[in-house]
Order: C-alpha cells, then sequence, then structure tokens
C-alpha cells in the first residue's frame, strides 16, 4: 500500500483557488481572499457506520474503494513514502521527511475508501505555541532547541487508524499456587506453593480497539497520542474536511490489522482471566477466547507532524489534532548531562571526605 495521499480540491467560490479546512471557523476557507466555503459537509449526529469484519476480509466490495478523485503520483527515494495528489498540485518535497528526492511514477490500487474521520480541532498556531512550550519543558534537551522551536517544517496531516469491535466469551484454565510454610528444627522459615487445577470465564466487550496503520510516523509517538475521541466525535467521510491537508494512505492492510487487534484483545483478556485466578501464585495459563460480532472502521485521524534533523540524527514532534496531546523526540544535551555528573561527583567526593 501507498503512503500518502492529499485529496480532493475544493474550489473557493470567489477566487477559484482551493478551499481548506480551518478548524478555528470549523469551515473551509479561502486562505487568499478569506471567502467561507457553502460547501455542506457530513456534520454532527451523522451516523458512522461500522462494517461486519468477517464479510469483508472475504470480499471487499468494489464501491468502498478509492478517493472518488483525480490523482497523480509519486514516490519520495529518500523514505519511501508514496504520495498521491490533486493532479493540479505540484509536489516539491515530501511531506514526511521533507526531501525534494520524489519521482513521479504509475498510479497504485485504489484502498478501501475511510468510513469516517476525525475533523482538526487544534489550530496550527495553538500547536506551534504548544511545541515551543513542550520543548522548554525538557531540560536535558539543548537550550538552542528551545529558542529555535524548528516549528517551520510543522504539516497537519490525516493518518490512517482501524478500529475494532467484537464480542469475547474467554474459558480459562491455570494452576493456582497457594503458599505455606515449615520451620526446621533450627528455626529456619521455608516456603513452599500448593499447586491446584483452577479455571474460570471472562466475558467481554472491546469497543474502538485502535491500531495504526502509519508506517511514515513512529508507532511509539502515535501511542503517546492516545486517546482520540473516536467513541463521540467521529463523522462519516467527507472528502471537503480533508481539502487542503495530507492524507496517508494506510501501508497495514485490513488482514494485518486484524490480525492486530485480535492481539490486543486476546492480551486484554489474558489479564483479565489472570486476574480471577485464585491464591498467591499462578501458572501455566490458558485461555481459549471465542469473538463473534466482529466489526472495524476505517478512519482518518489528524496529527500535526513535526520532522527535524538536528547533528546527524532525524527527530519527530507528533500533536493530536483533536486534542493537544503531545508525544515527540528530542536530542539530549551532553553538555548539560556531562555538567550534572561532575556536580554529581563533586558532592560525592565531599560526602565521602566528611565521613573520614
Amino acid at each position: 500500500m501507498s503512503e500518502v495521499t492529499a485529496i480532493s480540491k475544493y474550489a473557493c467560490p470567489a477566487c477559484g483557488a482551493e478551499a481548506v479546512w480551518t478548524p478555528a471557523k470549523k469551515a473551509l476557507v479561502c486562505p487568499y481572499c478569506g471567502t467561507v466555503s457553502p460547501a455542506e459537509l457530513k456534520s454532527d449526529g451523522a451516523l458512522v457506520e461500522e462494517s461486519d469484519l468477517v464479510a469483508m476480509l472475504r470480499a471487499i466490495p468494489d464501491d468502498q474503494r478509492g478517493w472518488a478523485a483525480a490523482r497523480k503520483t509519486v514516490k519520495c527515494q529518500s523514505c519511501n513514502a508514496i504520495s498521491v495528489f490533486d493532479e493540479k498540485r505540484v509536489a516539491q518535497n515530501c511531506d514526511f521527511c521533507g526531501s525534494p528526492a520524489i519521482i513521479a511514477m504509475d498510479d497504485v490500487g485504489a484502498p478501501i475508501r475511510p468510513g469516517s474521520q476525525l475533523p482538526f480541532k487544534v489550530s496550527q498556531s495553538q500547536v506551534r505555541e504548544d511545541i515551543r512550550r513542550w520543548y522548554g519543558s525538557h531540560f536535558w534537551a539543548p537550550s538552542a532547541l528551545g529558542q529555535k522551536a524548528m516549528t517551520d517544517t510543522l504539516h497537519g496531516m490525516y493518518l490512517p487508524f482501524w478500529t475494532f469491535d467484537a464480542h469475547a466469551e474467554c474459558p480459562w484454565e491455570a494452576e493456582a499456587g497457594y503458599h505455606y510454610y515449615t520451620t526446621d528444627d533450627k528455626g529456619n522459615r521455608t516456603q513452599h506453593t500448593r499447586w491446584e487445577y483452577a479455571s474460570g470465564h471472562v466475558s467481554k466487550d472491546f469497543d474502538d480497539v485502535l491500531v495504526p496503520a502509519s508506517k511514515g510516523v513512529r508507532p511509539a509517538l502515535l501511542e503517546k497520542l492516545q486517546p482520540f475521541p473516536t467513541t463521540t466525535d467521529l463523522l462519516p467521510y467527507d472528502p471537503g474536511y480533508l481539502s487542503g491537508w495530507v492524507v496517508e494512505q494506510y501501508q497495514i492492510d485490513l488482514v494485518q490489522a486484524a490480525e492486530n487487534s485480535r492481539k490486543r484483545m486476546d492480551n486484554a483478556l489474558r489479564r483479565e482471566c489472570d486476574s480471577q485466578i485464585p491464591g498467591d501464585t499462578s501458572r501455566n495459563l490458558q485461555i481459549f477466547p471465542v469473538y463473534s460480532g466482529q466489526t472495524f472502521k476505517h478512519v482518518l485521524l489528524p496529527v500535526w507532524l513535526l520532522t527535524y534533523t538536528y547533528g546527524t540524527k532525524t527527530y519527530q514532534v507528533t500533536v493530536n489534532g483533536a486534542t493537544g496531546k503531545i508525544g515527540g523526540e528530542y536530542p539530549l544535551s551532553w553538555v548539560k548531562i556531562t555538567i550534572a555528573i561532575v556536580i554529581v561527583l563533586i558532592i560525592l567526593g565531599i560526602f565521602f571526605a566528611a565521613q573520614k
């Protein structure tokens, strides 16, 4: 699957330029003349549909594929991102790594169309200020980093995720251990464990288990941005919300994502089953989950991405476009670390000298 996509153009009714979805005004706004577009977008209260997972894995209908817009495709020779843009847009740099080394390539196969998206709510100006404060809050980062803030490479983009729902019935078996103690003739106390068979049953409903489908942003940073308000604020897919924004096309497909979500559900069930085992300790836990009512959604979630190079290493800072939560990487100042070590050594030297 390809990586990055910029979706269809919504022309300004006054000057014809591309109108952009603007979080602050919650509308399509022309960046040149300021005209608010009258385009009608799907809004709060509209139904976001779940799709049957088993049926979709058997066959994906053609009417649920593609972006319904003319496209052209380029590939970044640096990070291998494949960007799909509106046919009139001229791509000069990769939106993920900033490299100018991009070449045209043949169009790629149509992906499963998103069923819903979470519109941007946090404005770019707010994100810039938040990132500056975030830099300044990390003492071990180089001081110059906080001063520069490097927000000139900030990009707003919609990243692909899958969400999964299911009901699970999960019998379990294990050995429960009960500690007991004996004391020998010398008064030494020894712990022993008596093992007994144990079993039980866990019932659990899973709602919106989130699986990232991005490869342009590091998974650990996406974990730091959670939760996204997918259970309350999702809107049915409408290309108008994506106008003027970059969209990454999923690289983790539905089959891989379903397997990933099953592992997450299995792990959650294992933790709950483990908590039910009586006694002081346990071993050989086995779970036998049976899933039903499995549904999924392909969703686009808003993320602000800042990619920068400091020294010889590349770092990313991400911001949840709906909540403002930040997850980022930053270099360490070895000057500060060295000074701190020297101060600690001096204090320890003074302390030990005083003990003599």
